[in-house]
């Protein structure tokens, strides 16, 4: 039945499909049902032996007559093989078993449904190859995305099924060329091969295409240059992560509709060509991680449609162009990692529509004037800085505030200077790092009024004095009902790592929350409020001077995954509370003074022995046992009484001498020593 003919049937006859379940199963569809039900290594919700009438069932919809011609079980949880005998449900127009754990080949007689339109098995853990013979006359949405299919991809399947609109296959390792037959599929709308080991050229006829809109081909093995010369209607055209080389063709013209446009992280040289710094349509253009050369010429005037611009890690030259903000719907700029100088324009103080900047690993220089200019941009939430200034001091102008800043990072600069009490006014800001630069004096207090903050990184500086306790009553910390998405509407990108799983990322900056304030000269001792900080992810606060004792309190912090308390001047016992840290994955209080017994038990089972070395009085599973320390330690005494008398009997006269003499030693090489292997240590 057709959507035209649904509508008649709901208008005529008063009843919706829904009312359909009330129709008795038909026997036979009633009988592969439940032998596909047994057929599973879990339970089915809402199926039961019991019921006769499978109608009645979860996910099934059947017709009048009670054949089954819907089979919906996404998300089920369901576990084990697909049999043939599923193919037996002749008038099934919709099988989505996706996102469930089902595994094994893919029985090809699901592949001869006439009556299929839907076929979504996409997000489990099928293998095998695609099958080779395919005849799906009806079918319009074939998703197998995201499973461990291999070998090449059928070219079968736009013969017999051509009026396929919707053809996903991404997340795979299917090799081989795309098929010369796909060129049949005229009616296909999306195709999706990401993230597989294709290889060879993009044919052009995939441009010729007349209905395909989006064309999706990310992380493959893809070869050649582009290439088109006839008009398409191409929405979004994704060729990230191959291996295309050569100039980007001056072919834009014909995409008159193209909206979205990513070639990152393949060999691409040269200049960008005029047709795309003059498109109309495009919003989206991400080339990032190439060898493109020249000037940034963005045509303004004619790119009315440009939201995001990504041109980082380029070859680019010459000066940040002062005319982007006239792009009128321009939000998100990257143009790190390029060889741009200068400082930013003028002109960026009428930047309204910005909110993303990143200018990373640039050579730039006027922190203080950049500052003064961006502070004027009144919907920027992110601003990224990190390598650009080198060695200037950090602004301290109190009158500098960024009312909407969600996210400032200006690591790697080498500022000097003290953290500026300007940042006390950013009452938005979730994410703050000011990493290695070559900040002094100590931590304002008034950062811990900040109430938004989820991620503070001060390491690697000459940052002194106490923690300030206000760090430990950081709502942001505190609570685990603070949301950590930075709310931008930007891309997602993906790519197969080594062990064969697919990462996803995008431009929106989530980081677990984190407070950082390790490699520095902090002093005193840890406050037992931390454990207040029940959404602290991570806790680092190694290569510092703290002393004291590990509070106990560290054991509430629920969500802890890593902590990190070595090379400090830390005693007493490690708390055998902090075994109760069930997340605790990482965890470390190696070369400090703590003595007793290692906890055992919970996650301190996984730990290894670099996590307690040089603490010479600990004892446990992982170093010297109990019984070793102390016979270490009384012979330590007995050597050190000993030494005592000998010094007692020996001529007074050489007491001043010895003692002025070793003390002069110690001073002038071992404290500078101490002072400059941590130095080195840090800045390794």
């Amino acid at each position: 039945m057709n959507v035209f003919g649904l509508c008649v049937t709901v208008i005529v006859f008063g009843i919706s499909v829904e009312a359909q379940l009330n129709s008795t199963c038909n026997s036979n569809d009633s009988m592969v049902l439940k032998r596909f039900m047994n057929g599973m290594e879990t339970a089915i919700d809402g199926w039961t032996s019991n019921s006769s009438n499978c109608c009645d069932w979860d996910g099934i919809t059947c017709d009048f007559s009670g054949k089954v011609i819907r089979l919906e079980l996404s998300r089920k949880r369901l576990v084990g093989a697909l049999a043939d005998s599923l193919a037996s449900l002749n008038q099934l127009r919709t099988l989505n078993l996706s996102r469930n754990l089902l595994k094994g080949n893919l029985p090809t007689s699901l592949f001869h449904l006439p009556h299929l339109e839907i076929l979504d098995l996409s997000a489990n853990e099928f293998s095998g190859s695609f099958p080779s013979s395919v005849n799906l006359p009806s079918i319009q949405l074939l998703d197998l995305s995201d499973n461990n299919l291999e070998g090449p991809i059928a070219p079968g399947l736009c013969i017999n099924s051509t009026g396929v609109k919707e053809l996903k296959l991404g997340v795979n390792y299917f090799n081989g060329e795309i098929p010369l037959e796909f060129e049949n599929c005229s009616s296909l709308e999306h195709l999706c091969l990401d993230a597989n080991l294709v290889s060879g050229i993009i044919p052009e006829y995939l441009f010729k295409l007349p209905r395909l809109l989006r064309l999706s081909l990310q992380d493959n093995n893809i070869i050649g240059q582009l290439h088109n010369t006839n008009p398409s209607n191409l929405v979004y055209f994704d060729v990230s992560l191959n291996q295309i080389s050569g100039n980007l063709p001056d072919f834009f013209h014909t995409f008159p509709n193209l909206s979205y446009f990513a070639a990152h992280s393949n060999n691409l040289f040269g200049r960008i060509p005029p047709s795309l710094l003059n498109s109309g349509s495009i919003s989206s253009l991400i080339l990032r991680n190439n060898s493109l050369i020249g000037a940034i010429d963005i045509n303004c005037s004619a790119m009315i449609s440009l939201t995001f611009l990504d041109l980082a890690d380029n070859k680019f030259l010459g000066t940040i162009p002062d005319n982007l903000p006239a792009c009128p719907k321009l939000k998100m700029i990257d143009l790190g990692g390029n060889n741009l100088t200068g400082q930013i324009p003028e002109t960026f103080k009428r930047f309204e529509s910005l909110s993303y900047l990143s200018l990373s690993m640039c050579n730039l220089n006027n922190l203080s004037g950049s500052l003064n200019v961006l502070q004027h941009c009144p919907n920027l939430t992110t601003l990224v800085l990190g390598g650009s200034f080198d060695n200037e001091e950090i602004p301290s102008d109190s009158n500098l505030q960024f009312k909407s800043l969600k996210t400032l990072v200006i690591p790697n600069c080498k500022l000097t200077g003290k953290i500026p009490n300007w940042l006390n006014g950013l009452t938005k800001l979730r994410i703050l790092d000011l990493s290695w630069n070559q900040l002094n004096g100590p931590i304002p207090p008034f950062l811990g009024n900040l109430s938004s903050i989820v991620y503070l990184d001060l390491s690697n500086n000459f940052l002194d004095g106490k923690i300030p306790k206000t760090l430990t009553q950081l709502p942001g910390l505190r609570s685990r009902n603070i949301s950590l998405e930075v709310s931008l509407d930007f891309p997602i990108f993906m790519r197969r790592a080594m062990n064969g799983k697919v990462l996803y990322y995008s431009y929106g900056i989530r980081f677990p929350p984190t407070l950082d304030l390790s490699n520095n000269f902090l002093t005193g001792e840890i406050s037992p409020e931390f454990g207040n900080l029940k959404n602290l992810h991570i806790l680092n606060l190694k290569y510092n001077e703290l002393s004291g004792s590990i509070p106990e309190n560290l054991a509430n912090l629920s969500s802890i995954e890593s902590i990190d308390l070595s090379h400090n001047d830390l005693c007493g016992e490690i708390p055998v509370s902090l075994v109760r840290l069930g997340m605790l994955s990482k965890f470390s209080v190696a070369y400090n003074n703590l003595t007793g017994i290692i906890p055992s038990g919970g996650q301190f089972s996984t730990f290894s022995s670099s996590s307690f070395e040089g603490n010479p009085g600990l004892c446990g599973e992982f170093v010297l046992n109990c019984r070793e320390v102390e016979d270490l330690l009384e012979k330590q005494e007995s050597e050190e009484d000993e030494e005592e008398e000998e010094t007692m009997i020996g001529l007074p006269v050489w007491t001043g001498f010895g003692t002025g003499f070793v003390l002069s030693v110690v001073l002038l090489v071992v404290v500078p020593r101490i002072r400059d292997t941590k130095r080195t240590d840090k800045f390794v």
